[in-house]
């Protein structure tokens, strides 16, 4: 299920790849009008919604008992990272000629920038501890606490998306109530059948490598 796994989360990036190759040679208008503008919200649209991906692995666990789900969750979320990161590379490269004095300024004066960053900067201790050495160094029940930070990326993420577009749009809307009823799960799950005990917690994290 792995390989399966890791071939789907590089399709959207294969596929942006075949879009710029079809724009610098016979279809000029393969990526729209604004290609710069496309690729980076491709590449943030495509990190939020692996995201939500992630997120719904522990609800679809529980309702189909079905434990290689788990096993694949660790994979999509450095998929998450992955993207975002091309996110935040291409709006530094495209749109700011690589100055990060200009980064910083919009990080200070554009609130979805802001919130944009702050989403990125928190998924960086996520990717860097999503491997079996950094669980056994840090304890399994450490690990699951940093990774709860997961949460507040996907609000960020998704408010960062809502101050971006320009007048009324769906797309905010539609994966802001999605991610409200993955957390409302969450909550709920955490209230109603909590963790049965550390060993169980152990196997659950060391089983999604």
């Amino acid at each position: 299920m792995k390989p399966l796994t890791l071939i789907a989360l590089m399709v959207p990036g294969l596929w942006l790849i075949w879009l710029w190759v079809q724009a610098l040679t016979f279809n000029p208008v393969a990526l729209g009008f604004d290609p710069v503008a496309r690729t980076h919200h491709y590449l943030g649209d495509t990190a939020l919604r692996i995201l939500i991906v992630s997120l719904m692995i522990s609800p679809l666990r529980d309702l189909t008992k079905w434990a290689p789900l788990l096993q694949i969750r660790r994979r999509i979320g450095l998929a998450v990272f992955f993207y975002a990161l091309a996110h935040v590379a291409a709006y530094l490269v495209f749109d700011l000629r690589g100055s990060f004095p200009a980064l910083w300024e919009d990080v200070v004066e554009r609130i979805y920038i802001t919130l944009g960053m702050a989403a990125f900067l928190m998924l960086i201790p996520l990717a860097v501890t999503s491997n079996n050495t950094m669980i056994k160094r840090m304890g399994a029940l450490a690990w699951r606490r940093l990774h709860t930070l997961v949460y507040p990326v996907a609000v960020l993420a998704v408010f960062h998306y809502g101050f971006m577009v320009k007048g009324v749009q769906m797309g905010p809307w539609i994966h802001g109530a999605v991610i409200a009823l993955l957390l409302g799960y969450r909550a709920w799950r955490g209230i109603s059948r909590p963790d049965s005990s550390f060993r169980t917690r152990l196997r659950q994290v060391r089983g999604a490598a």
